[in-house]
């Protein structure tokens, strides 16, 4: 607790704090907000009423119009503040005409009331809807859709540490003819829209009998030009002295690999995890291209099905999202101790 609040309290100023104190505050606290409060509102809108969402002009709080029933009516009444001859009273609407509004007193129903429309407005409490979050559970298969999710996410993520670690051992650490010019055609492919990759990786897919197939969608997405490019900057800054006594020692190429430059690129690794899984775990085109079973769909095209042709049932998305929000946060708040340290070490030779 210290560290922090010595580092909210540490300024470029001998006496305090200065204007580059004062603009660095100022910008923090704006890019801030920019990114809560979207989700700051998404997450107060999943605990609304699905009519709630949609209303205009819209209320951070989850409130909704109080209901009450009344004597000699059915169904429940909405109860509204009415203005009249300058008293105001709490009245069940019945039905609205034009520009007036038939009300009745609940505690004399046998009188109807006619008000202005423009001198009502509704009497509103706090409701929550936590149906938003257990609907989705019990009628469809979101505990699938997260199982897939985690599996891809995982898998993935494993497979493009491995495989974007070995490509920049060799690129960083061995001395071959071509070697920068194939590490340039790597960073040129960044270059390449994603709409020119999709159709020959689908033909690919399906090739390898890996359409419908979660490995159709990991396999493809594992070599990343930019896990080469960061890992291969930090390896870089690795002394090629320890390699060399490594090998003095009849270390192997790949235990040099495994034992001495693995453990020293950690920050960097870290970093590329998280890039990873927010890469894999955010996904949608390349699923829904491959995946055609609902059984083998991941959370995101999963999160698909609540959107129709004519409505959108805004409720159930905005309740799965902030779910589907929770295992990326945690892996952040993980390891973002090495996010700072991997990619200020990633530009040093």
């Amino acid at each position: 607790m210290s560290s922090i609040v010595n580092f909210l309290s540490r300024t470029r100023g001998k006496n305090g704090p200065d204007l580059t104190d004062w603009l660095s505050w100022f910008w923090l606290l704006v890019g801030t907000l920019i990114v809560a409060i979207p989700i700051a509102w998404a997450a107060v809108s999943s605990l609304k009423q699905p009519s709630e969402i949609q209303r205009f002009p819209p209320s951070f709080l989850p409130v909704a119009p109080v209901q009450i029933q009344v004597e000699g009516y059915d169904s429940s009444l909405g109860l509204w503040e009415a203005e009249i001859d300058g008293d105001t009273r709490e009245l069940a609407l019945i039905r609205r005409i034009g520009i007036q509004a038939q009300m009745v007193d609940p505690e004399n129903p046998g009188e109807t009331i006619n008000v202005p429309t423009s001198a009502i407005s509704p009497v509103e409490s706090l409701s929550i809807a936590p149906t938003n979050y257990t609907d989705p559970l019990e009628r469809f298969n979101f505990l699938t859709y997260l199982k897939n999710s985690v599996f891809v996410t995982t898998m993935a993520t494993i497979l493009t540490l491995l495989l974007n670690s070995m490509a920049a051992f060799a690129l960083s650490k061995y001395k071959f003819r071509g070697r920068n010019a194939m590490f340039i055609i790597i960073i040129s492919t960044l270059m390449i829209p994603l709409s020119v990759v999709i159709v020959p990786a689908f033909l690919v897919v399906v090739g390898l009998n890996m359409i419908d197939n979660l490995w159709g969608v990991i396999l493809p997405t594992i070599a990343t030009p930019t896990g080469v490019f960061l890992l291969r900057q930090y390896m870089l800054t690795i002394p090629d002295e320890l390699i060399e006594a490594a090998r003095i020692d009849a270390a192997s190429e790949f235990r040099i690999f495994w034992r001495v430059v693995l453990p020293l690129t950690a920050p960097a690794l870290a970093v590329l995890a998280i890039f990873s899984v927010i890469w894999r775990w955010n996904d949608f085109l390349w699923p829904l291209i491959v995946l055609i079973r609902p059984d083998n769909f991941t959370l995101q095209v999963g999160l698909n099905a609540f959107q129709g042709q004519f409505t959108t049932q805004w409720h159930y998305i905005l309740a799965m999202t902030m779910l589907s929000l929770a295992p990326v946060t945690v892996i952040f708040v993980f390891l973002q101790r090495y996010i700072t340290a991997g990619i200020a070490n990633t530009g040093i030779k």
